[in-house]
């Protein structure tokens, strides 16, 4: 384990040798959905000995179609997200897209995530580094693996040098994402702990209803070969009904297949660290 992550998982057991895990629903859809989750997501890792940050956005900033559900309200997600941390003692990762939202969001969160699309985005980076929390940045769609040296720079730059790097695909024509995986090997090599984005590398984006679509079945697939090349970390959307989640459904890892999946990943990573 990166020695910097460790206050991160302050309270849970972990194996020291074990992946990390980002997981929960894309979005915040309502308490119950989100409690019961993050329960069933803490149960399964403490079994594993996996550490855990349960994932949600309070809000949907990007979405296909001007119909799409972005959310419940910004402060009744957030509040939602601070019962996790305070009734399950788990870590929260969740979105920002602006700088403002940086401030806002913090209080509520331990890990705050930049979108792929914003990586660039000069002042939000600066605005979540000065928060102090843990910083994850996703390397966008367009950006090679290290050129995202430049977005870890703006936030090292506020002092804050608690940052991960998320691989989550590259685009491929209009309607879908590869990984190459060279930029993890990359990403791993300007110093920072990399998480591979396994549901979201998965999608199959600008489909023509307005709807994402994704590749579920190759889950697996991806995430075995991640912790084959060395990630640090996962990041796994999953959902009760991912056919009936209100956003990013159909890329998502339903909750009842998460156990079985996490035990082989277990033991990929034994056989290569």
């Amino acid at each position: 384990m990166t020695p910097f992550l460790k206050p991160l998982f302050t309270g849970q057991s972990y194996n020291e040798r074990s992946f990390f895990l980002l997981a929960g629903p894309c979005v915040v859809e309502s308490a119950s959905l989100v409690l019961e989750t993050a329960a069933t997501l803490k149960d399964i890792c403490n079994r594993l000995q996996i550490p855990l940050v349960f994932k949600a956005s309070y809000r949907k900033a990007n979405r296909s179609s001007a119909n799409s559900f972005t959310g419940i309200g910004d402060k009744a997600a957030l509040e939602i997200l601070q019962q996790v941390r305070t009734q399950l003692q788990l870590p929260v990762v969740t979105d920002i897209h602006t700088a403002e939202e940086a401030a806002m969001a913090a209080p509520y969160t331990d890990v705050l995530q930049i979108p792929a699309f914003l990586c660039r985005q000069t002042d939000l980076l600066e605005a979540a580094g000065r928060t102090g929390k843990f910083i994850n940045i996703k390397k966008g769609q367009f950006v090679s693996g290290p050129a995202m040296k430049f977005a870890a720079e703006k936030v090292k730059n506020t002092g804050n040098e608690k940052i991960l790097l998320t691989e989550r695909g590259t685009t491929f024509g209009y309607q879908d994402l590869v990984v190459d995986f060279r930029n993890m090997y990359w990403m791993r090599e300007l110093g920072y702990p990399v998480v591979m984005d396994v549901t979201h590398s998965l999608q199959q984006p600008n489909q023509t209803v307005g709807v994402t679509g994704g590749l579920p079945a190759l889950i697996e697939t991806l995430a075995s070969a991640a912790i084959g090349a060395g990630a640090s970390g996962l990041f796994i959307e999953t959902h009760p009904s991912p056919a009936t989640a209100k956003s990013d459904g159909a890329n998502m890892l339903a909750l009842d297949k998460m156990e079985a999946l996490l035990e082989k990943l277990v033991r990929i990573r034994e056989a290569v660290i």
